[in-house]
């Protein structure tokens, strides 16, 4: 059997001494529970487009095998590197959503998606983890002095990114960002005036959003009075975590996914309630929780600004998009297609979770001063 010495200096081993190891055994469950999920609901969906029964089974196993693999390289990387790295993929995930308007795909009424031969690209959801890292960088070097225009470059930076987010249009994941940023940027220290302005505007741009896009105020509207909508998926949703009461019915025993069109996707959480029962669902959002609380307090005992915003909006951001896929399926909040973290099927939101979980442990690893003083 292989073991690690604290004095093997191999890649591997000095990674394995230094990764947050809890948080990385969280992931790690929650990939495992993923896979699971993708056998358990994407047949349902093949069926429904005449595919071989687990087409995208087999294909969301090889998104896992690329996004493990991404996740591993991007944690190996010092902070400054972490920062490299996303300034690389900012550069070129801009561009790819600037072609989504001329090129893409539309599915369900919005341009986010580039075919890329077999390949279908999300660029957007590479924005974000991308993003928090940028900004943070930005605001850590206003703050000290390095660079002054950081704050200004940072802001217009993410007006460039809500109104390409707005253009898709993609609001559910341009309010994610929004909220990222404005953590950052209060963590940073921003004034408590500055602050209400920043969230009166964000205010009347929601206001803004509900007034100038319909299928926002479709939704806001059926989920404050689901009578006068269609609250189909939702219903059936509900209807699968009811029935799969405490431990479920048991693997490939739920029937409510081979009705719900995104049981495979958004609606994810709702084929584990059927099929595996509460204490299952419950057991996720223990490992969403503490992923994001393990990794704030980590980061909060962080010296260097950059760091300390970079993993605190990393570990936002992850928590966030769990926390609103979950909230839509339970009808806790307006419905958003956004997908639940390692778990739903799609590469591209899978690779992109990945890369910022990675740079999140890049940030969070053990500095070879803090290893020396152990």
């Amino acid at each position: 059997m292989t073991t690690f010495a604290r004095s093997d200096t191999s890649i591997v081993g000095r990674w394995l001494w230094t990764v947050d190891r809890p948080t990385l055994a969280a992931v790690g469950l929650l990939i495992v529970a993923g896979i699971l999920m993708a056998f358990a609901s994407s047949p349902s969906a093949a069926d429904r487009y005449g595919l071989d029964h687990f087409y995208f089974a087999w294909r969301q196993s090889l998104h896992f095998f690329v996004a493990v693999a991404v996740m591993f390289a991007v944690s190996l990387l010092s902070p400054r590197g972490a920062l490299t790295v996303s300034v690389l993929v900012l550069v070129v995930a801009v561009p790819l959503v600037v072609a989504t308007f001329v090129v893409g795909s539309e599915i369900k009424g919005a341009n986010r998606w580039l075919r890329l031969g077999m390949i279908v690209v999300q660029p957007s959801e590479f924005l974000k983890p991308a993003f928090a890292v940028i900004a943070a960088a930005l605001f850590a070097g206003c703050r000290s002095g390095a660079l002054p225009s950081g704050n200004l470059i940072s802001t217009a930076l993410f007006c460039l990114l809500i109104f390409l987010l707005s253009r898709q249009p993609d609001i559910g994941m341009a309010v994610v960002v929004a909220l990222v940023w404005m953590g950052q940027f209060f963590i940073a220290g921003l004034r408590l005036l500055t602050t209400a302005v920043l969230v009166l505007c964000g205010i009347g741009v929601m206001i803004g959003a509900y007034l100038a896009f319909p299928h926002v105020s479709k939704r806001v509207d059926n989920f404050l009075d689901p009578q006068i909508g269609n609250s189909y998926q939702i219903d059936l949703g509900l209807a699968a975590i009811r029935k799969g009461g405490l431990f479920g019915l048991g693997p490939g025993e739920g029937t409510v996914k081979n009705a719900l069109p995104d049981s495979h996707s958004d609606f994810v959480f709702a084929v584990a309630g059927e099929e595996f029962g509460t204490v299952f669902c419950l057991a996720l959002i223990a490992l969403f929780g503490f992923i994001v609380l393990r990794s704030l307090v980590r980061i909060m005992r962080e010296t260097d600004l950059f760091v300390l915003l970079a993993g605190s909006g990393l570990a936002f951001l992850f928590g966030a998009q769990a926390l609103i896929n979950i909230g839509s399926t339970l009808h806790l909040i307006p419905t958003k297609g956004m997908t639940l973290p390692f778990v739903s099927y799609g590469g591209s939101s899978l690779t992109a979770t990945a890369l910022g979980i990675g740079l999140l442990l890049a940030m969070t690893r053990r500095r070879p001063e803090q290893v020396m003083a152990s």
